[in-house]
């Protein structure tokens, strides 16, 4: 029996015998249990990628549901639910009960472990914390704190773990399970640049519905394909809630792939790098996945990426839920501006460049035959922008199109990376971008050396590189793709209004198969109702 196929079981299991509690904490935790105010001043910033409460007492009185967060010197005020506390050495918030540092404010800065001193402190096989104790090596940057002054988890990023693995060993990496370079730019299989076909990966996140239902029906129109007669395709990182799911099956039934992108898209942003606990990334990506698999009739094993909310990467916590779910990829690391542009790799190895972004948490370990889809990012007139919706607005027609053609051009005349345009369609509500990168779209489809794939298809090239010259017959670039009757979209799905205790009102559900008892969510992703009388 696969990894999968037990999580689904167990999963389903969980959700007839859980009562779901509305405390917080990990157990069951209200989405969101906080209140953004935004920023404010007369609070002290205090920049330790953490949040914090206001060291100042007002009136000899502290509000234990006030916190903070600084980042770039601006500060942020959130306020948690009505009821709950924040714990500042958690960084949740919590019944009153469970909170027992109303007093502190923030956490002071960790020790550094001594890995290098003039003699040795420690036997072999062990390395010292700050305070001189002596533990094995492994409990360092293992994700629990065991030193005393927790400097066994304070410096954890890559070049810093002292667990981590070495740099790109070619001699010990071969295709097709392993895939590095020393600078990320090289061709797998060496192929030369003029045999190598330009892969453009055009991503979409979020909700899949009526709202944007439109505009994909005209971007992937039928006369848009690629060279070898094939439609263009997609990847869609999809997040739950007002998700369509019978349009998320036809998406899938016409060729584009379906990822994961998390139930709740929950913030504060850095709760996901931060906070997050192996059991919450297993509710939310494993838990999507089953969401998927039930309401879009989409295979298990069809569901093989994950992009994080916000774009923050989980450290290696992230990826060992990938590797016991079985995920293929995460698309979730933005690379630092590289001209030449960066190919994708396999994290058997050090990541090959800087963790790029504010606070960032990349991988420190070593998880072989996982592939990061990294994100080259858009470059325009200096500013450096992943998302498109991120980069610069007020540009004119030409301007928008000069963004787009110039960022190609960096991948198609250099290394041919897959060129990646990576979107929330909020941007296409703007009609002059949409005219315009449609005009864009058209361009490049009349060059027979590009092709628009989904990430798993530039997986699949780059695990056998194959010459443009032979693409017709590349099999997983071919179109036609037997899929089961059971599993074709319906013209006339279902259409459920369900309850949502987490979201305190109702939501619709649409899907071509029976409808849940209740809202799915957080662990309860088959919608079951707990208090049947």
């Amino acid at each position: 029996m696969t990894t999968r196929v037990m999580i689904v079981i167990i999963a389903f299991i969980i959700s007839l015998l859980f009562i779901r509690s509305c405390s917080t904490g990990y157990a069951g935790r209200p989405t969101p249990d906080y209140e953004e105010t935004g920023a404010i001043e007369g609070v002290e910033c205090i920049s330790n990628g953490k949040f914090y409460r206001n060291p100042e007492f007002k009136d000899g009185v502290r509000d234990c549901a006030k916190y903070y967060w600084c980042p770039r010197g601006k500060v942020l005020e959130f306020r948690c639910s009505a009821g709950l506390w924040f714990d500042v050495d958690r960084q949740i918030c919590d019944f009153k009960a469970k909170v027992r540092n109303c007093e502190k404010s923030h956490d002071a800065s960790t020790p550094r472990p001594l890995f290098s001193t003039e003699s040795p402190i420690c036997p072999e096989g062990k390395l010292a914390c700050a305070d001189r104790t002596c533990l094995d090596r492994g409990q360092f940057c293992d994700g629990q704190t065991d030193c005393n002054d927790g400097s066994d988890e304070s410096y954890c990023d890559p070049d810093s773990d002292p667990n981590a693995p070495g740099r790109c060993d070619l001699t010990n990496c071969t295709l097709p399970d392993c895939f590095c370079s020393v600078d990320s730019t090289r061709i797998p299989g060496d192929l030369r640049v003029e045999d190598t076909p330009q892969m453009v990966i055009l991503t979409f996140d979020d909700a899949v519905n009526n709202e944007n239902a439109e505009i994909y029906a005209k971007v992937f129109a039928p006369n848009r394909t690629n060279a070898n007669g094939c439609p263009i395709q997609a990847t869609f990182f999809l997040s739950h809630e007002y998700t369509n799911y019978r349009d998320v099956q036809k998406l899938w039934n016409d060729g584009h792939e379906i990822a994961v992108h998390s139930i709740t898209h929950r913030q504060p942003e850095l709760w996901w790098t931060y906070n997050a606990t192996i059991e919450d990334w297993f509710d939310e990506f494993a838990g999507m996945a089953n969401i998927i698999n039930r309401f879009a009739g989409i295979p298990l094993d069809e569901l093989r990426g994950v992009r994080v909310p916000f774009l923050r990467v989980g450290w290696n916590t992230e990826f060992i839920m990938m590797k016991e779910f079985g995920f293929l990829y995460d698309s979730s690391m933005v690379a630092p501006k590289s001209d030449p542009p960066l190919w994708p790799y396999t994290l058997d190895y050090r990541i090959p460049h800087k963790c790029a972004g504010s606070r960032q948490k990349c991988p420190s370990r070593s998880f072989p035959g996982m592939w990061e889809m990294i994100m080259n990012p858009m470059d325009i007139e200096g500013h450096t922008c992943a998302m498109v919706d991120s980069c610069p607005t007020h540009l004119s027609d030409d301007e928008v199109f000069d963004m787009f053609m110039t960022n190609f051009d960096r991948h198609y005349k250099t290394n041919r990376a897959p060129f990646g345009i990576y979107f929330h369609t909020i941007w296409f509500k703007e009609k002059q971008n949409f005219r315009v990168f449609l005009r864009f779209l058209d361009e490049l489809i009349k060059k027979p050396d590009v092709y628009f794939v989904t990430n798993y298809q530039a997986i699949e090239w780059m695990r056998t590189p194959t010459p443009i010259s032979q693409l017709s017959n590349f099999e997983p670039w071919k179109c036609k793709r037997e899929i089961d009757p059971n599993l074709i979209a319906c013209n006339h799905p279902k259409l459920c209004k369900l309850a949502s205790r987490n979201l305190r009102g109702e939501r619709y559900l649409q899907t071509c198969f029976e409808c849940p008892e209740v809202y799915p969510w957080v662990k309860n992703e088959f919608g079951l109702e707990f208090n049947k009388k």
